[in-house]
């Protein structure tokens, strides 16, 4: 913010000795100050003595609209005492600038000041123009890096044996440490050291000798220029995973760490992971495969001809068979083992029987919404029968008096509950009506297998059934 001319001219008159021209000076320096300040990325203020000369007041300041200000409040229009503001006032008596000066604001941040004077008429002093940057940040860091460095130098004294304490931190670590010069010499190592040079080498750990004597292989990870470097290495049949960290003090080497962890037990659990993963896939594959088959046997079937009365129940158990397959070819076609998007399941499903196959001169179209959820394929398959059954309800049952029909098929997930709503526009479902295979199917899968609630009865227009069931520890993830 700036202040308005009326503001300084009034300030100035009613606080300081300044003249009318001296005032406009003022003025003419505060109109820049937006600019200076968001040039600087600083917060800027003109300050004039009192007429006692004792003080000085704010008359001018502004804020950058470039960077965050260092203060919250108004300062123009406050007092300034010499106790709290020694550069200004050195200014203000002196007439000599005071550059990048650290001061402490009355809000407690660390700034850096500088300070010049403004002249007037008759080269007197008529105030002091004040930039102020905020360095606290500036100032954290730097404490950072020096606590880096005093710790990297008493980790380093630790290490070598420069203190009187016992190096305990090291002493209990699983891993393998190994504290080297920069001749490439041991200076310390830790029981876990020991035990891997026992292992690797039959032989003992010995201070003083050099690392390539155990590690010969290992020169051109110790010799990189890289300050920090990690590395997975093989050595002896084990997997290790290798950091060196290299101390540097003055710009020279203080020597480096070396610190081995045995990572073969992980590698091989990835790789038993891998091939369980591929084991699982090719179960899921030949199922698949073994439910295409008995599909195109059904197909074969009623090419071969049915009878009428019995075409539908073969095309009703094709559609089942279709519904668990996709459950498996959802599962083949992503990244996932296990896993099976169920929206793009009940597309699938829905797409099948909505489209696929004529429907007595009624023209029906199916709509999907929700969010895309993922369950495990054993709750998949159980959900997949009872999409599959209720898509094929509403087609088979609810547009018989009509020429167009529609289905919604809509999914609400909660913290422990998913829903699957199956809507149609159809006739309107009869509670009394004689129950169907259809339906005992969905019953029997919601009760048994999903372990949820089921629940179909007549909407405003036409029918609406829920499916409810947890996504507990194997359903959802």
């Amino acid at each position: 913010m700036i202040e308005t001319t009326s503001s300084i001219d009034s300030l100035c008159k009613l606080h300081t000795n300044l003249t009318e021209i001296d005032i406009e000076k003022i003025k003419i320096i505060a109109e820049n100050l937006p600019l200076i300040a968001d040039l600087n990325q600083a917060n800027m203020f003109i300050d004039c003595l009192t007429k006692e000369g004792k003080h000085a007041i704010v008359v001018a300041e502004a804020s950058p609209t470039t960077a965050k200000s260092v203060y919250q409040k108004q300062v123009a229009g406050k007092f300034a005492y010499e106790a709290f503001e020694p550069a200004v006032f050195f200014t203000l008596k002196t007439a000599k600038p005071i550059l990048q000066n650290r001061a402490l604001t009355q809000e407690g941040k660390t700034v850096e000041q500088s300070v010049v004077p403004v002249i007037g008429a008759g080269n007197r002093i008529i105030g002091a123009l004040i930039m102020e940057k905020d360095i606290s940040e500036k100032l954290q860091h730097q404490f950072k890096i020096e606590a880096l460095s005093e710790a990297t130098e008493t980790l380093s004294e630790i290490l070598i044996g420069m203190t009187e304490d016992r190096p305990i931190i090291p002493e209990v670590m699983q891993e393998s440490l190994f504290f080297i010069n920069s001749e490439k010499l041991i200076l310390y190592f830790n029981p876990a050291a020991i035990n891997l040079i026992f292992e690797l080498c039959s032989a003992e750990c010995r201070v003083g000798a050099s690392i390539y004597e155990y590690f010969s292989s290992l020169d051109d990870i110790i010799d990189h220029q890289d300050e920090l470097l990690m590395r997975e290495i093989s050595l002896d049949n084990k997997v290790f995973q290798l950091k060196k960290i290299r101390l540097d003090q003055n710009g020279k080497s203080n020597g480096m760490f070396l610190i081995f962890r045995d990572i073969t037990e992980l590698r091989q659990k990835e790789r038993e992971l891998i091939v369980k993963s591929v084991a699982i896939r090719e179960i899921h594959h030949r199922v698949k495969n073994n439910l295409q088959t008995v599909a195109s046997l059904l197909r074969l079937q009623m090419r071969r001809g049915v009878p009428d009365e019995s075409k539908v129940h073969f095309i009703e158990s094709l559609n089942r068979v279709l519904s668990i397959a996709a459950v498996y070819e959802l599962i083949l076609s992503n990244s996932s083992v296990d896993d099976v998007e169920i929206r793009s399941l009940t597309e699938k499903i829905g797409n099948m029987l909505v489209y696929s196959e004529d429907h007595e001169n009624t023209e029906i179209t199916i709509e999907y919404s929700g969010p895309r959820l993922e369950i495990k394929s054993n709750v998949a398959v159980s959900l997949a029968l009872v999409i599959n059954e209720l898509i094929q309800n509403c087609i088979k049952h609810a547009f018989r008096s009509v020429l167009k029909g529609r289905i919604d098929v809509s999914f609400v997930h909660n913290d422990s509950h998913i829903e699957v709503l199956v809507k149609d526009d159809g006739d309107g479902y009869l509670p009394d009506a004689k129950p169907s295979l259809g339906l005992d199917i969905v019953k029997m899968m919601i009760e048994h297998d999903l372990s949820g609630e089921f629940t179909i009865q007549r909407a405003e227009i036409g029918t609406i059934a829920s499916v409810r069931f947890p996504h507990g520890k194997g359903a959802l993830h």
